[in-house]
């Protein structure tokens, strides 16, 4: 099973329904990245630096692993 960095595109979807109803607002609140690189992520236009992939994994309850990574038999976006 080989694992490989999800498609930029698919996290922004990703991160849009984890994010639910919160605010970007919100979700600076409590995790200190900023709304604008919140809606980067949340639009693919950037990827999150391995610090923001800690603090999102985390503030999501997820693993960095589970939130950033596909693996090819089990393709997830």
């Amino acid at each position: 099973m080989e694992n490989r960095m999800i498609d930029p595109v698919a996290l922004g979807k990703r991160l849009r329904v984890l994010r639910g109803i919160r605010t970007r607002a919100q979700v600076e609140k409590e995790t200190g990245i900023s709304q604008a690189r919140l809606g980067n992520y949340e639009h693919g236009a950037r990827f999150p630096n391995d610090q923001a992939k800690v603090i999102l994994s985390n503030y999501y309850g997820m693993t960095v692993q589970d939130l950033f990574y596909t693996d090819n038999n089990n393709e997830t976006s």
